[in-house]
């Protein structure tokens, strides 16, 4: 579904985004239903829903890519997705931009680690310097085909060289022209405030990551907004829910040999089938046979 520059104008606008982890079309679809401004598609959910692998560099272009354009035609609000390194080199980072746009995704996210790259809530990132970094920024700014494509630059800096550093990039960053700046995985509240007090007047907003239980805290919306903060994502706020409750479900099939007193919350069938579609498909069906009947 087309909702170009639907992003920008809500981020002009004023309003912070809270935009909610998916990874596939069960996930896209149920969180595209309720009130949320954007979506964003989550490398390791990919990663880890259509590989199987860790977030660790493995999934590819391709892969990304094609799980894009499925999210972002098969649901209404803008997407934000994770595009990691850019894959590969400038040719590659002009080439991933060009090919997300294509798909649909308003808003695409490149981070400035060394390849292959990892989970930003994980141990043992290392970054480019600087100067690489603003040299991808300039070549992604270059090779979008509208400005209602944001760029998002990333800096893992933080574990590695320190606050300091990462917030000297991310200044670089927004003066460089990246339409959105993210510090990774901060590591207190504290870090947080910092991050949005000098952050908030660089030209870019700003953009938080909230991950449950990973290396930074998880800090309210309307505290973040007040801090000066723009967006914030929640990865794996899905992906967390739905394996647990699919190990809850299998534990107890596997105990007592069917599905009678499963306390996971669930979905009938007719929420299912109505989340995937199958009204539509019924009512295609029936206008048709009805053609078919009159004709005959």
């Amino acid at each position: 579904m087309s909702t170009s520059g639907k992003l920008k104008a809500i981020l002009k606008s004023g309003r912070f985004v809270v935009a909610p982890g998916v990874f596939d079309m069960f996930s896209a679809r149920v969180a595209d239903r309720l009130p949320f401004e954007a979506l964003y598609m989550t490398g390791y959910g990919v990663s880890g829903s259509y590989l199987g692998v860790a977030d660790a560099g493995l999934v590819s272009y391709a892969d990304m890519v094609g799980r894009a354009r499925q999210i972002a035609e098969g649901t209404g609000k803008p997407l934000i997705a994770d595009a990691d390194t850019g894959f590969g080199g400038l040719l590659n980072v002009r080439h991933t931009v060009r090919g997300y746009e294509a798909a649909g995704v308003q808003a695409i996210q490149m981070e400035d680690q060394v390849m292959p790259k990892k989970c930003g809530h994980t141990q043992g990132r290392q970054v480019v310097p600087l100067n690489d970094m603003l040299k991808k920024i300039e070549v992604a700014l270059e090779a979008r085909r509208s400005d209602d494509m944001l760029i998002i630059a990333r800096t893992d800096s933080r574990t590695t060289l320190g606050l300091d550093e990462a917030i000297r990039r991310g200044k670089a960053f927004a003066r460089a022209g990246a339409d959105i700046v993210f510090v990774e995985s901060p590591e207190s509240a504290e870090e947080f405030e910092r991050i949005g007090g000098e952050l908030a007047d660089s030209g870019a907003w700003v953009f938080a990551n909230m991950v449950p239980t990973g290396r930074s805290p998880v800090v309210p919306s309307s505290t973040l907004k007040e801090w000066g903060f723009h967006i914030a994502i929640y990865p794996s706020i899905g992906m967390a829910a739905a394996t647990a409750a699919l190990d809850n479900a299998y534990r107890h099939l596997l105990d007592h040999g069917d599905s009678l007193e499963l306390q996971v919350p669930s979905f009938t069938m007719d929420q299912l089938h109505e989340l995937v579609g199958f009204p539509e498909v019924w009512e295609f069906e029936k206008r048709h046979a009805q053609s078919s009947e009159t004709a005959s």
